[in-house]
């Protein structure tokens, strides 16, 4: 499990306020994800070797590549600014440090698209184990 710290803890409100932010970061971020990839495919093409490489070397050998590498970057670390925590770029996945009923700390969860936050997970769990918060408006998919 990684090692957490924790600067704030968000109640659903707090996290639901930053919904409409963190809509325009996702949607940034995923385009310049895109691009960033993109542009990688085209040097591959090139250069079959490349997909051998780590993204370092990568940059390192097509220095081209590291403005729009920073670019990411920075779009990410807005987010991880906020408080919350980027889980995954494609789908959107963003966890917010919630202090449960029980007094345990677990994550808030969020997907991009959804238009608040409906569900938690431990800390140690993932996406595919959230539950319902009690008394969630949406339900889940199965």
């Amino acid at each position: 499990m990684p090692d957490y710290h924790f600067d704030k803890l968000f109640d659903v409100m707090e996290a639901n306020d930053l919904i409409p932010r963190l809509e325009v970061l996702i949607r940034t971020l995923q385009q310049r994800v895109g691009e960033l990839r993109s542009q990688i495919a085209e040097i591959i093409e090139r250069d079959p070797q490349v997909e051998a490489l780590q993204l370092p070397q990568v940059l390192e050998r097509y220095p081209q590549l590291r403005e729009p590498s920073t670019r990411l970057n920075e779009s990410a670390q807005a987010i991880e600014a906020l408080g919350c925590f980027l889980k995954d770029i494609d789908l959107g996945l963003v966890d917010f440090p919630y202090q449960s009923e029980n007094g345990e700390v677990v994550f808030l969860c969020w997907q991009f698209g959804e238009p608040g936050v409906f569900a938690w997970h431990a800390i140690d769990a993932g996406f595919d184990q959230r539950k319902a918060l009690p008394g969630s408006a949406k339900p889940l998919p199965n």
